[in-house]
């Protein structure tokens, strides 16, 4: 079994024809699923999910949003996240490209991160992380809020430093569809030489792949695994075992 640990199912893209989505998954034994919110309006649209099997949903800000976030987005996300206690925290986190640094400012950014850490810290629960471009920066709000309740730092593509830096403070590394890229020399390296236990899988769908070669889909996690264990020089099955008990560890503050 695997788990996509980041797709976007409540997007139309997915979620117009989300039962032969989960149905295709399934077919390649893909069986679990997490799905982040991005912003306040993508909130209901995330928690309508929350009762189909084998999906667990996060609800956050993401970073693209921050400039636009105001005073009672917070609060209502606190609301939400108090009513389901299940719930992640995410999509959080910082995008220092230059692009998107026209939509929120670093400050914008680094404030709408730093509230939601202390929210996800002062709940308990684990964080779904989007970082472009700002590993240090993230590494000085993780340190600041004190936040020491796990997650995944999603679609990694930084150093084997940077790695081991976000694994020090408890996060797990989310190995994604940019591995299907051949010439993803450091993601590559990431999977090849980092402990399996630190390890996730998902494919950020229906995002993350060219254009010719049309919408991503959780059932794409499957490639990535298959990818990750040939670079690894294991079998499938032994690398899926390990990151399906990283998973499970993930979900267990459910059970305390």
């Amino acid at each position: 079994m695997l788990t996509d640990t980041h797709c976007h199912l409540a997007e139309p893209l997915l979620l117009h024809d989300l039962p032969a989505v989960l149905a295709q998954a399934a077919a390649v034994d893909v069986c679990r699923f997490i799905v982040p919110a991005t912003c306040r309006a993508d909130f209901n649209a995330v928690l309508s999910l929350h009762r189909v099997p084998d999906i667990q949903i996060a609800l956050g800000i993401h970073p693209w949003f921050a400039g636009e976030a105001v005073k009672s987005d917070f609060n209502e996300l606190e609301r939400l996240l108090i009513k389901h206690s299940h719930a992640f925290v995410g999509e959080i986190g910082l995008d220092f490209h230059d692009k998107n640094l026209l939509k929120s400012s670093r400050e914008q950014q680094t404030e709408c991160l730093l509230q939601q850490l202390q929210l996800a810290e002062k709940l308990k629960r684990p964080v779904i992380i989007h970082n472009l471009k700002s590993s240090a920066a993230l590494m000085t709000a993780v340190r600041e809020t004190g936040f020491q309740q796990g997650g995944i730092v999603h679609a990694f593509s930084g150093s084997l430093e940077e790695a081991q830096a976000f694994i020090n403070h408890g996060l797990m590394i989310g190995i994604g569809s940019l591995l299907l890229n051949p010439n993803a020399r450091k993601v590559r390296q990431a999977v090849t030489l980092l402990p399996a236990e630190h390890l996730v899988f998902e494919t950020d769908s229906p995002f993350m792949l060219p254009k010719n070669e049309g919408i991503n889909s959780p059932a794409n996690v499957r490639r990535v695994a298959e990818i990750a264990a040939d670079l690894r020089g294991v079998c499938l099955a032994d690398l899926a075992e390990q990151t399906e008990a990283n998973v499970s560890r993930l979900l267990a503050f459910q059970l305390a």
